[in-house]
């Protein structure tokens, strides 16, 4: 059995025309499959890896929060549910946020089949609650918005990280990718 995690990853194309939500739609799956495409290929071993001396983020430790971006604001925000997260370990940092501690013994394999199936709960919920985009829904960090702002704080989420996992990944082993 091989060590690797994350087994070869195709990107979907990008709908490029259609309606907004086809757009984000796919947009959305693109950036997911481009997270999981920065850590193809790399042993449980490699995903734990802290390449950045300066800090504690790690290419695991970004999979777990965005798991937990995809419950928090597609299954809570969206849906108005209770979403399952995993028993991860977290800490609270100095400016009171919390965050995923890199210590958290759980089989990067593991945390990898629970971010993919976030996913797919995200994209079940995604066509659930996309009927009116204009609907308000309250949030904890914004306050009063709308689901169309929702949808693009999540690509948000992910640009942001992506450009993380991108230093992270060329750190471990010099593969590099737009």
């Amino acid at each position: 059995m091989s060590d690797v995690v994350v087994h070869k990853i195709v990107r979907p194309e990008r709908t490029l025309s259609g309606s907004w939500l086809e757009v984000i739609a796919s947009n959305l799956d693109y950036h997911r499959a481009t997270f999981l495409w920065k850590c193809e290929g790399l042993s449980d071993v490699q995903l734990w890896q802290q390449p950045v001396a300066t800090s504690r983020l790690t290419l695991l430790g970004l999979m777990r929060h965005l798991q937990g971006v995809e419950r928090h604001w597609f299954q809570r925000t969206l849906a108005g549910t209770t979403p399952r997260f995993p028993p991860y370990r977290t800490y609270v940092t100095a400016a009171g946020d919390e965050w995923y501690d890199e210590s958290d013994p759980t089989p990067a394999r593991d945390v990898c089949e629970d971010y993919v199936k976030a996913c797919e709960e995200s994209r079940q919920v995604f066509a659930r609650v996309t009927d009116d985009i204009a609907r308000a829904v309250s949030s904890s960090e914004f306050g009063d918005t709308d689901v169309r702002f929702v949808l693009e704080h999540v690509i948000e989420e992910y640009a942001r990280h992506i450009g993380h996992a991108d230093l992270l990944r060329e750190a471990i082993d010099g593969a590099t990718g737009e």
